[in-house]
């Protein structure tokens, strides 16, 4: 199974469901100020966020890599797609990458993410994400949890070295009176902020504003939010 596919099925036990509404509300709050007519959320996951954006009158689309996590969003009502971004035609006022999605993109594919990007986007339109902080990852993001339910046991173990976050997760589903294994392991990336601002520069963005984001710590920012516009 794929890690991402895997993830689609231990994401609703991971009890972080006031975090993230918190950290949409406040993203949602930043797309309105742009005052899309149309939007594109890549990496859209199971599509609160396209749900959210989608009530005040934006027609949405999301897109995801992971076909569970699609069937999920549309089952909400929300245009979703499995697509890459290369692959899409259609132009955007703005584009959301929401709750990680840059930190789950490989460091040799950065340049060509923001250029598919850029391409997506009328002139002048925005691009909205929010990444970890080196504090995010290394003292919120480490360490293990097990989960236990009625017909699941989860236990993930995230551990940080080299700016690399690997989760590893481990999924037994209970069927009749067997259990199925599912294996996987999910990489994150921290990227520092002055090396994704040049990244955007190169790729035509003007940067407008870096937001520092608290979501899960009071001590420090444990995350930034991005707003760009095509130039």
């Amino acid at each position: 199974m794929h890690s991402l596919d895997l993830y689609a099925l231990v994401e609703e036990h991971l009890g972080f469901e006031e975090e993230i509404k918190t950290l949409y509300s406040n993203i949602k709050e930043l797309v309105l100020e742009t005052k899309p007519a149309a939007l594109i959320d890549i990496g859209c996951g199971q599509g609160e966020f396209c749900k959210a954006v989608q009530e005040e009158g934006i027609k949405v689309l999301g897109v995801d890599l992971s076909q569970k996590q699609i069937d999920a969003a549309q089952k909400k009502g929300v245009d979703a797609q499995c697509i890459d971004i290369k692959d899409i035609n259609q132009k955007y006022d703005c584009a959301t990458a929401v709750f990680d999605v840059i930190n789950y993109l490989p460091r040799n594919y950065i340049k060509e993410f923001l250029a598919h990007t850029y391409n997506l986007l009328n002139e002048n339109g925005y691009f909205i994400f929010d990444i970890n902080s080196f504090f995010g990852f290394e003292d919120i993001a480490q360490g293990s949890l097990n989960i236990d339910t009625e017909k699941k046991f989860i236990a993930i173990d995230a551990h940080f070295e080299d700016d690399t976050l690997y989760t590893d997760i481990t999924l037994f589903t209970k069927t009749d009176d067997l259990y199925k294994k599912d294996t996987g392991t999910i990489e994150q990336y921290f990227y520092d902020n002055n090396f994704l601002k040049q990244a955007l520069e190169d790729s035509g963005f003007e940067v407008v504003k870096i937001v520092d984001f608290n979501l899960h710590s009071e001590d420090e920012c444990d995350k930034f939010i991005f707003v760009c516009k095509k130039i």
